[in-house]
């Protein structure tokens, strides 16, 4: 559906007292719903400080070995706080936990 038309399907839905969501706006509600836990909690908010620290340093753009050696830590020990943040937010690669922190506004 073309810009257009999605304009006119919205003004029909308003006109008849619906709600008009757009596919992008769809998707990111979709995203925050499927990643919010039993009582509301965010899934971040599972994690310990130091998973939390590894997954704002990536979505920052951080290399492991900088991870590393700004937490003072060895480098696999970063890389198993990413596994384990990993699964507890069910992501599966550093693009989409990049994704996850800019749209909780985790990083800046």
């Amino acid at each position: 559906m073309n810009r257009p038309q999605r304009q006119l399907s919205a003004i029909r839905n308003a006109a008849r007292g619906r709600k008009s969501v757009s596919p992008e706006l769809a998707q990111t509600l979709a995203l925050r719903v499927s990643q919010n836990l039993a009582g509301g909690r965010l899934a971040h908010e599972t994690l310990s400080d130091r998973e939390f620290q590894t997954l704002r340093f990536i979505a920052g753009g951080k290399k492991l070995a900088e991870i590393a050696t700004a937490m003072s830590l060895s480098p696999k020990t970063v890389s198993v706080y990413r596994a384990r943040l990993m699964e507890k937010i069910k992501l599966r690669n550093n693009a989409e936990l990049t994704r996850y922190a800019i749209l909780n506004q985790l990083v800046e």
